[in-house]
């Protein structure tokens, strides 16, 4: 399975972040696999922001939780996160993968005015 991230690269703060993982080599709706979004601020280590399941069903990091939504297109064998109100905090490398396989290389996104 391979991944691919996209987005912009620059966001201003209190606008919203989104970004698109596409996925070639396999289904988003294959049992068991679940496709997940982390992320690596500057200087900092790996922290795990949320992901969704073959069925759909979401998970969220509780300290991103209530500005977190990831959806999916499964007829472009897609998923998105969506990002509000972001910060300077939220400024890292985005990487979208599924949990047990593979992963994308990632995408940088500063959050600046």
């Amino acid at each position: 399975v391979q991944l691919q991230e996209s987005g912009p690269g620059l966001v201003k703060p209190s606008q919203a972040l989104s970004l698109t993982c596409s996925v070639s080599g396999g289904s988003i709706t294959t049992t068991n696999y679940i496709w997940t979004w982390i992320r690596q601020p500057p200087g900092k280590g790996l922290e795990w922001v949320g992901a969704i399941s073959d069925s759909g069903i979401t998970f969220y990091s509780p300290s991103l939780k209530s500005r977190t939504s990831i959806s999916r297109d499964t007829s472009r064998n897609q998923f998105t996160l969506q990002l509000s109100s972001v910060t300077p905090e939220d400024t890292a490398v985005y990487y979208c993968g599924e949990l047990t396989s593979s992963w994308g290389q990632g995408t940088q996104v500063t959050v600046s005015s």
